[in-house]
């Protein structure tokens, strides 16, 4: 429960054909067997995620991927799966054999990296080789970084890290979740429910986050039940600064919080962290054209045990269809798992991705988009259903409201 993250970590992604040694690859910069390794072509089936700390490049996820040259049918889905890591990946290492030529296998992650702009180093691996007499010569694009290493030597290992710092930059991850909402010495108070859901003894990760991020702002933070509301805003002595919330509560804490204190969710700061704030925002017109029979897609970020009254599957669609006044059908996803065809939706749900890192966020705002399907947030759309989202996100006005969008 210490641990950083997944969603806060940067995501390494290493391709290649199969038995290049991407799996040795992870081992040798950890210094650990994490991976595992055979001779036989293939080992890695699925992608596979390792978390860990890699001094400087602090948290990481290193994805290892199925072998891009697989054949077959069942090499043919392998591959995608291991393609649909691109849409979370922030760092990207291509791995050839010594003596191996750069070719399409190389190529369409390449491809993919330069088209999403994400930085990414080739490896030319297994230089041990070279006492064999085998040639080193890659045809690697000119442009591209180019290491060469060792997993059975380490020879080269450092090297790459240090190619990785450089290609991370001075890039710490963006926005922090209270950027511009909290200065030192201000006062939050965080409203978290212990109902049901709730995890039992402690609190859920947004609610973690978000109180973690406060007290690296030099701000205090004072963490109550909606039930006991009232009397601690009654027992301070000056008004907080912000009143934070679980979203499932908006409509009881907004009669309790005067109008005159500011008042947002964690969901709705997660919507901000993690993608474009303006285009959930947008969204929400779609809910006012919704039809009979339409149909909308509810997506998590994680998987986790359904209860009776579950945000997503029971309170949204009912609150929703009250709403509008429409029969709506309902499909709900979850985890690393998103729809690729989105023509069937007229709207999608998403929830405030805390376990999901900026790129996978980014990732399914642009997908919708190309499909023509709006995508909004859980606690935008609470806000909305509440009656009270112009003051939800009156502390984000200007985000709103300002820049070009899309």
């Amino acid at each position: 429960m210490n641990e950083t993250p997944r969603g806060d970590r940067l995501h390494i992604a290493i391709f290649g054909r199969r038995n290049t040694g991407k799996s040795s690859l992870i081992n040798a910069i950890t210094h650990q067997k994490v991976a595992v390794v055979s001779d036989l072509p293939g080992t890695t089936t699925d992608p596979v995620y390792k978390t860990m700390e890699v001094l400087p490049l602090g948290p990481v996820v290193f994805i290892d991927t199925p072998g891009l040259d697989d054949e077959g049918e069942l090499g043919e889905l392998r591959i995608k799966k291991a393609l649909e890591v691109l849409h979370k990946t922030d760092l990207g290492i291509i791995v050839l054999e010594w003596g191996q030529k750069w070719g399409p296998p190389e190529e369409v992650p390449a491809s993919a990296f330069r088209e999403r702009g994400i930085p990414f180093v080739a490896v030319i691996n297994k230089r041990d080789k070279a006492s064999e007499g085998i040639d080193g010569g890659n045809g690697i694009p000119d442009g591209v970084p180019v290491v060469k290493t060792s997993t059975l030597t380490e020879e080269g290992i450092d090297d790459l890290i240090t190619a990785l710092i450089r290609l991370k930059g001075n890039d710490d991850g963006g926005l922090h979740l209270v950027d511009g909402l909290v200065k030192a010495g201000d006062l939050v108070v965080l409203v978290t429910p212990i109902d049901s859901s709730a995890p039992k003894g402690r609190l859920i990760l947004p609610q973690q986050q978000v109180l973690r991020d406060i007290l690296d702002h030099n701000a205090m933070a004072m963490v109550v039940k909606d039930s006991e509301l009232k009397t601690a805003l009654e027992s301070l002595k000056s008004p907080p600064s912000l009143v934070i919330t679980d979203s499932q509560a908006f409509g009881r804490v907004s009669s309790i919080v005067p109008p005159e204190l500011p008042l947002t969710s964690f969901s709705i700061i997660f919507a901000r962290r993690k993608g474009d704030l303006k285009r959930f925002y947008r969204a929400l017109e779609a809910v006012k054209g919704l039809k009979d029979g339409d149909e909308i897609l509810m997506a998590e970020g994680c998987t986790h045990h359904r209860r009776d009254d579950d945000i997503g599957t029971v309170k949204i669609p009912r609150m929703l269809m009250e709403k509008t006044g429409k029969k709506l059908f309902f499909h709900h996803v979850s985890g690393g798992f998103f729809q690729e065809d989105l023509s069937r939706y007229s709207l999608v749900v998403h929830c405030g991705a805390c376990m999901l890192n900026p790129r996978e966020v980014e990732y399914r705002q642009d997908h919708s988009n190309r499909w023509g399907v709006p995508m909004t947030n859980y606690g935008i759309l609470l806000a909305y259903l509440n009656g009270i989202l112009e003051r939800a996100l009156k502390p984000f006005k200007n985000e709103i409201t300002g820049g070009t969008g899309s």
